[in-house]
C-alpha cells in the first residue's frame, strides 16, 4: 500500500491537484501500449494532473485513449510554442483534436524566455490574444507560462507584470539554486505567486547533469536524471518541502514509480523530510552539475 500523495489548490484555479504532476513528455516516443502502462501508474497512485505540450512528440495522441475513459479524473494542461495569434490559435485547436477533448484546463506558452518571442506573444496579434479568445470561447479555462534557462524566473516576473497568468513553470533543483542571481529571482517570483494565487510548477527536480560524451546509459530525457533511490528521494523531498509548489515528473518514465513513492512518503512525514547534508553529499558524490549555466548553457 503506497502513501497518498498530498493535494493542494492549483493556484486560484480551484482544482485540488496532486503535488506531483505527470510530465507527459515521457510519452513522446512511446508506442501506445507502453504509454497505456505508464498512464495506469497515474491511476494507481491517484495522480490527477497531466502536463503535456504540442511539441512533445506523440504525447498528446498517446494521452487521448486514457482521456476518453477518464477525462474527469485529470486536470489537463498543454503548451503552445507559437507566438503569433493565428499560429497559437491553430495550435490550440490542433491540441484539442489530438487529445480528443472539448476543453483544456490550462494552455501555457512554452519556454517564453527570449525578448523577441515575448514581445511578439504579448503584443498585438500575439499568442496571448489567441489564448484569451480561447478562454472566452470555453476552449481553455486557464492560461500559464513556462520556461527553461537562467533567465526564466526574471522573465516570468515580467510576464506576470503584464498579464494575470494562472500558473508558471520553471526549473528548480539543488544545483541550480547555487546560482545566486537565479535564486534571488526565484524567491521573488515565488513570493509573488504565493501572494497572487499563481500556481508554481517545478521541473528538473531530479536532474543530475547534462549528458557527457561517452556516457552510454539509456537516454529517456535530454539530461541525465538522478537514478539512485535515496538521492532521488532527497531531491523530491527538497522540492516538496517548499510550501505550495508542484513537482512535475521527469520525462524518464522509468523513474516515475520512484518519484511517486517519494512524494507519497513526503506527505506522510513532512516535518523531518529535508536532509540538507545529504543533498550536499549527493551533489558531490554524484558529480552533479547545473543544467543551465548563465551565458554558457542556457538552452536545452
Amino acid at each position: 500500500m503506497t502513501d497518498s500523495i498530498e493535494t493542494l489548490p492549483f493556484g486560484r484555479t480551484g482544482h485540488m491537484s496532486t503535488r506531483t504532476l505527470f510530465g507527459a513528455a515521457a510519452l513522446g516516443g512511446m508506442k501506445q501500449s507502453k504509454a497505456d502502462e505508464v498512464l495506469d501508474i497515474l491511476l494507481e497512485y491517484g495522480v490527477n494532473h497531466i502536463d503535456t505540450a504540442a511539441s512533445y512528440g506523440e504525447s498528446e495522441l498517446r494521452l487521448a485513449p486514457v482521456l476518453a475513459r477518464h477525462r474527469d479524473q485529470f486536470f489537463l494542461a498543454t503548451k503552445t510554442g507559437d507566438r503569433t495569434k493565428a499560429e497559437a490559435r491553430a495550435s490550440i485547436h490542433r491540441s484539442l483534436e489530438r487529445l480528443g477533448v472539448d476543453q483544456l484546463d490550462l494552455i501555457q506558452f512554452h519556454n517564453l524566455t527570449d525578448d523577441a518571442g515575448w514581445e511578439t506573444a504579448m503584443g498585438p496579434d500575439g499568442a496571448l490574444e489567441a489564448a484569451v479568445d480561447a478562454r472566452d470561447e470555453g476552449l481553455v479555462r486557464f492560461i500559464g507560462v513556462t520556461g527553461h534557462g537562467t533567465a526564466v524566473a526574471e522573465m516570468h516576473l515580467r510576464s506576470l507584470g503584464q498579464f494575470g497568468f494562472d500558473s508558471v513553470l520553471l526549473p528548480r533543483n539543488y544545483m541550480l539554486m547555487q546560482d545566486e542571481r537565479y535564486a534571488r529571482a526565484f524567491e521573488e517570483l515565488y513570493a509573488l505567486c504565493q501572494s497572487q494565487g499563481v500556481a508554481m510548477q517545478i521541473i528538473k527536480s531530479i536532474a543530475r547533469r547534462r549528458w557527457r560524451d561517452g556516457d552510454d546509459s539509456p537516454r529517456f530525457s535530454w539530461y541525465e536524471p538522478i537514478r539512485e533511490k535515496d538521492a532521488l528521494r532527497r531531491a523530491v523531498f527538497w522540492t516538496l518541502a517548499r510550501p505550495g509548489v508542484f513537482l512535475n515528473t521527469s520525462s524518464d518514465a522509468t523513474l516515475l514509480r520512484l518519484t511517486l513513492d517519494a512524494a507519497g512518503e513526503f506527505a506522510a512525514r513532512q516535518a523531518d523530510a529535508v536532509d540538507e547534508v545529504g543533498l550536499a553529499e549527493d551533489a558531490a558524490g554524484l558529480d552533479m552539475e547545473p543544467l543551465f549555466v548563465r551565458g554558457v548553457t542556457d538552452t536545452i
